[in-house]
């Protein structure tokens, strides 16, 4: 019976001419186990997430996709949750609570499921999966292996009929990567889930299957049983091929009419009838090494552990590594492997012992997204003033020219690994200390990887390779050793290292262990039956030079004030100067407000006050810039809709409506306070809700309160230097008014209650709103630039004007039995120095903030599809 159905899907992410998947079509039976693979960046991971709806990507896709016969998108979020499960890669990015047996309930107590039903799944799950010994331990001590296993339990405890798999196994050593897939073949073959797992361990993952879907370039390359694809890549001649098991492999190179063999049982079935019929070979020597330089590096007696009393990680670990040398360094999660990594690296400093380093050391780490901090991977690649002849090499080596202008973080797995290489290749280090190096990378680049390690070699560089990559190990390092327990347990050049051991070897020396006991890889065995090899991959074009930017305009430059403007931009800057000097000389009060009434400095005071106001928005005018280089709001989108309309006059007419009739007819201000807090807030959740806003859209929203609350509290030995107004400046710029109304409203409510809730709470949350909502509605209007220097001015006008003019009106209101307008005027003149303090902060924190944000929170809107 068929499950799912992809009728000839295409997808292009935002910004993006070419497509990530085109016309792709496939079936999927229920209860069937299918394998997609491919290489890097072919589009694996965007199909995955385009059968998981609430997970799918923001672009333009065309196409359909049936689940159980009906549309998907047509399928409601908790029908979709309960029936389609997710496992990520990473298996921290999955994990939400902080103890296994929560972590297993989560799901379905999201879902609102009865307490009986919630206890017997989690308990048949926990079970089923062998995870009782561990059902009350915390996450945190759990190993990469079990709380990968645990996310693919709390996924089963909600029973799902189709369960998605992106690289499961990517992060976990051999072991674990065995009984992690082996648990996945008891889950469709037991329960009769239906999985489709993407993965780069085809080696392991190819035999379970029941079909194999090979994608190329976003198409759809083949598809059928494993047997059929290994048929279809050889005859094609695919470079694909590289990452079938070794048994398709050595099969492929052999001269032979049988059945293609996929697993390691048929393999040797298959070598043992070739060997009958045909005559073997002598193994080939291991491949020679050239002669060692010096040494490089060398540790000795390393002990460490990372707290005072906790157990010892590495325990009298000895190294020595010379030039032209590649050692691997093998173990299970846990083992310290990149402990030793970062000691080698200086990083870290070992608890007794000593690092002796002959040279510089790179150090790729294992998350390649520590290193990126730029907009495009060209700015990566020369952010720190790299010679562009050295950066195209790098960038040809490691097959970067198609991503130039690509955003780190859009690349996929593999190609974010080629990046951090090559950004570690750029600071030319003697000594290379690469973790995981070939995660996420298929298996052509893998042997690209490995003529650039072997270049690098050749240089008289050395290199220090942690991996759970058995094969790529076997066949291109010098010098393998195995890290347990804390110190090293085993030693000895590839052969030696793989052929004595039962479990922790190759499947090429599985395969011929009875015949060719010390063959470890497939082109071992592939000599011992007289195959023909397949030939190295070419080397990259030395003399490579960077393309130019995709779109790029070099020559553009700022357009050039006219002379009386630059004169009006000076005096009117002087004079803002002159005048906040002029009045924050006077410290003494007295000398503006006297017992009764006004002193003489008042009127001048006043007068200074408005010409200070009038002067900044003379300046702000000035300074401001039309330009094309600024994302403005275009022509066509610049009208308002209808609700924001009518919430803004309803804002403006209700609540000085409301003020009013409070101060006349009565004088409980905590009723005026809450109805002016319901009278500020519904229009705008009205509005936000209308239009259905995204859950990503509500994450940003709570984040950017939350960067304003903490903000306010990390300034608050300052009076009134707080970021909370320019943080909403810059998300109703970014967001659209309602929710820079939002973002200011809640910010307020949500820091008071760190400094004290009052009647005044109701006019900050409005006064803060307001602003943020101005900021949107005059960026629509394209009547607010989006330069920093028009924001910062427009956020120090906003402090005073709008949040120092209610806050000063309310404090009277909130303080006195009667009103007038020596009053009111009392309480500006007293206020204005700290709507200053507030303004001077708000124009700083704009001015240093307001393009880095802008820059990030426009990524998330095109990357998401947020506001539309």
């Amino acid at each position: 019976m068929e499950l799912l159905a992809i009728q000839n899907l295409s997808f292009a992410y935002p910004e993006r001419t070419e497509r990530a998947l085109d016309g792709v079509s496939l079936t999927v039976e229920a209860g069937e186990f299918l394998v997609l693979c491919g290489r890097s960046g072919s589009g694996k991971t965007t199909l995955l997430r385009q059968l998981k709806p609430s997970l799918a990507p923001h672009g333009t896709r065309s196409g359909e996709i049936s689940f159980r016969g009906q549309a998907l998108a047509a399928l409601d979020r908790r029908s979709e949750s309960r029936e389609i499960g997710f496992v990520f890669q990473s298996p921290e990015n999955q994990i939400v609570t902080d103890k296994v047996w929560h972590e297993l309930a989560f799901g379905l107590e999201s879902l609102g499921c009865e307490t009986p039903v919630i206890r017997r799944r989690v308990a048949e799950m926990a079970a089923f999966f062998g995870i009782g010994d561990w059902f009350e331990t915390d996450v945190a001590e759990l190993s990469g292996g079990q709380k990968q296993l645990l996310n693919l339990a709390a996924v089963m405890t909600m029973q799902p009929a189709l369960l998605l798999l992106d690289e499961p196994t990517g992060q976990l050593d051999p072991v674990a990567a065995s009984e992690f897939l082996a648990m996945l073949s008891r889950l469709c073959r037991e329960l009769g889930t239906t999985l489709i797992l993407s993965e780069q361990r085809l080696e392991e993952a190819i035999p379970l299957a029941d079909r194999v879907a090979v994608l190329d370039g976003g198409k759809l390359l083949c598809a059928g049983t494993p047997a059929e694809v290994g048929q279809r890549l050889r005859e094609t001649d695919d470079g694909l091929f590289l990452s079938m098991p070794a048994a398709m492999r050595i099969w492929a190179a052999a001269d032979t009419a049988a059945p293609c063999p996929v697993t390691v049982r048929e393999g040797r079935d298959w070598l043992a009838d070739f060997a009958a019929a045909h005559p073997l070979r002598p193994l080939p020597p291991e491949p020679s090494r050239p002669a060692y330089g010096g040494t490089l590096l060398s540790a000795r007696e390393l002990w460490f552990r990372y707290e005072k009393n906790g157990p010892d990680i590495l325990k009298g670990v000895d190294l020595t590594l010379r030039r032209g040398e590649l050692m691997a360094m093998l173990g299970g999660n846990g083992a310290g492997k990149t402990t030793l990594l970062r000691l080698l690296a200086g990083l870290e400093q070992p608890l007794r012992g000593s690092v002796e380093r002959g040279g510089r050391v790179g150090l790729l780490p294992q998350d390649p997204k520590t290193l990126f901090a730029k907009k495009t991977v060209r700015e990566e690649l020369l952010a720190e003033g790299v010679e562009e002849d050295h950066a195209a090499r790098t960038v040809a080596l490691c097959r970067l020219t198609g991503l130039l202008d690509r955003h780190p973080y859009d690349l996929s797995g593999g190609e974010q690994q080629r990046l951090a290489l090559a950004k570690v290749l750029l600071a030319s280090p003697d000594v290379l200390l690469l973790d995981e190096p070939t995660k996420g990378l298929d298996a052509p680049y893998r042997r690209e990887l490995a003529e650039i390690l072997d270049g690098l070699l050749r240089q008289g560089k050395a290199v220090v390779m942690v991996s759970h990559d058995l094969a790529f190990c076997a066949a291109y390092a010098h010098r393998c050793a195995l890290l347990f327990d804390g110190g090293v347990a085993a030693e000895g050049t590839p052969r030696e290292f793989f052929a004595g051991n039962r479990f922790y070897t190759t499947p090429a020396n599985r395969i011929a262990r009875d015949i060719a006991p010390e063959a470890v890889t497939p082109e071992d065995v592939i000599a011992v039956c007289g195959g023909t090899l397949p030939p190295a991959p070419e080397p990259p074009e030395a003399d490579a030079t960077l393309p130019p930017p995709a779109a790029d305009s070099p020559d553009w430059k700022p357009p050039i004030f006219p002379l009386w403007r630059k004169a009006l931009i000076a005096l009117t800057g002087l004079a803002a100067v002159v005048m906040f000097l002029w009045f924050i000389r006077l410290s003494d009060l007295t000398a503006l407000i006297a017992a009764g009434g006004f002193a003489d400095l008042t009127a001048a005071q006043i007068a200074v006050y408005g010409a200070f106001l009038a002067d900044l928005i003379v300046f702000a005018l000035a300074v401001t810039r039309r330009d094309g280089k600024r994302a403005q709001t275009p022509r066509e989108k610049r009208r308002l809709t209808k609700r924001t309309v009518v919430a803004t006059v309803l804002i403006l007419l209700l609540i000085p409506l409301t003020l009013w009739a409070g101060w006349t007819l009565g004088r409980n201000y905590y009723l005026v306070s809450v109805l002016v807090l319901l009278e500020c807030m519904a229009p705008f959740f009205l509005i936000f809700e209308g239009r259905r806003p995204q859950g990503r859209e509500l994450v940003i929203i709570a984040a950017l309160c939350a960067l304003s609350v903490v903000g306010r509290a990390a300034f608050f030995m300052l009076p009134e230097f707080k970021p909370v107004l320019s943080v909403a400046i810059l998300a109703g710029v970014a967001f659209g008014g309602e929710t820079g109304f939002l973002v200011g409203a809640l910010s307020m409510l949500l820091s008071n209650m760190l400094f004290a809730q009052g009647p005044w709470t109701p006019w900050q949350m409005f006064a803060m709103g307001i602003a943020g909502f101005l900021a949107g509605v005059l960026f629509r209007k394209g009547l607010l630039r989006r330069s920093r220097t028009a924001l910062a001015m427009f956020g120090a006008i906003a402090a005073i004007v709008i949040y120092g003019g209610l806050i000063n009106a309310a404090a009277a209101l909130l303080s006195t039995y009667t009103i007038s307008r020596e009053i009111l005027i009392t309480y500006y003149v007293s206020g204005f120095p700290v709507d200053c303090v507030h303004a001077a902060a708000t124009f700083l924190f704009l001015w240093f903030l307001a393009e880095p944000m802008l820059e990030k929170l426009d990524r998330i809107k095109t990357k998401y599809g947020l506001v539309e």
